[in-house]
C-alpha cells in the first residue's frame, strides 16, 4: 500500500512539474525563440558579409590585374574602383605611381603618393609607406627641406618604417656629399634591432662604397645628426 501511495505521489509531482514547465514555456517561450532567431540571423549575416567582402576583394584584384596589362597603365590603375576601401585606393595609387616612376615621371609619382597618403592618415602603416615611397620616387628632386621634414617624421623611434627612413637619410647625406656624416649614421643604424638581412646588406655595401669598415658604428644616436639638407 505504501508503495502504491509513493508511486501515485510521484506521478502527481511529475504532472505538476510538467504543467509548470509548459506554463513557463507558454509565458516566456517567445524569449527563447527570439534568442535562437537572433543567433541564427547573426550567423547568417556574418556569413553573407564575409562572402560580400571576399567578392569585392576578388573583383578589385581582377580589375588591378587587367589594369596592369593596359596600354596606359597609369590611367587604368587610377580608374580602378576601390569599392569604398581607402586601403585599396592607396594600393591602386601606389601601383600607378610605380608605373609613372618606370616611365621617368618621378616627380609626378611622388606627388601622387603624397596625395594618396592623405587619404589614409588614420592608418600609420599605409600612410608612412606611401610617404616613404614618395621620398624614394622623388629622390634628389624633392625639396631638401620637405625631404628632411618627412624623413624626420618617418624615422621617429617606433615608427613603422623607422629603419628604412633612416636609410633614406643616409642616402640623402651621401647625395649631399656629406660622406663622414653618412658613415656615422649608417653605423648607428647597423646597431639597431630589427634590421632585415637585405637592409643589412645595403648598409654594408654603402659603407664599402664610402671607404669605411662595413660594420663601423660610432658617435651619438641618429636623432642628433644634422638634417641632410642643413647648411
Amino acid at each position: 500500500m505504501a508503495n502504491q501511495n509513493d508511486s501515485f505521489i510521484d506521478e502527481v509531482t511529475e504532472d505538476l512539474r510538467r504543467d509548470r514547465l509548459f506554463g513557463l514555456f507558454r509565458r516566456y517561450g517567445w524569449i527563447a525563440i527570439l534568442v535562437i532567431l537572433g543567433i541564427v540571423g547573426g550567423a547568417a549575416w556574418r556569413e553573407y558579409a564575409r562572402n560580400q567582402d571576399e567578392a569585392k576583394a576578388q573583383s578589385w584584384g581582377d580589375a588591378i590585374l587587367t589594369a596592369r596589362e593596359a596600354e596606359d597603365r597609369v590611367a587604368a590603375l587610377s580608374a580602378v574602383d576601390p569599392q569604398g576601401s581607402a586601403s585599396r585606393k592607396l594600393l591602386s595609387e601606389m601601383l600607378a605611381a610605380g608605373a609613372e616612376a618606370e616611365a621617368g615621371l618621378t616627380q609626378q609619382a611622388a606627388e601622387r603618393l603624397k596625395a594618396a597618403a592623405k587619404g589614409v592618415e588614420g592608418d600609420a602603416v599605409l600612410h608612412d609607406l606611401a610617404m616613404l615611397k614618395a621620398v624614394m620616387a622623388a629622390g634628389p628632386a624633392m625639396d631638401a627641406a620637405e625631404r628632411d621634414r618627412v624623413l624626420a617624421e618617418l624615422s621617429k623611434p617606433g615608427a613603422p618604417f623607422e629603419l628604412l627612413a633612416l636609410e633614406q637619410k643616409a642616402v640623402a647625406l651621401i647625395g649631399a656629399g656629406r660622406k663622414e656624416d653618412a658613415v656615422m649614421l649608417i653605423g648607428q643604424i647597423q646597431q639597431k634591432d630589427g634590421l632585415s638581412e637585405p637592409l643589412r646588406r645595403r648598409l654594408s655595401e654603402m659603407m664599402i662604397t664610402l671607404g669605411a669598415e662595413p660594420d663601423r658604428a660610432e658617435g651619438p644616436g641618429p636623432q642628433t645628426m644634422p638634417a641632410p639638407g642643413a647648411n
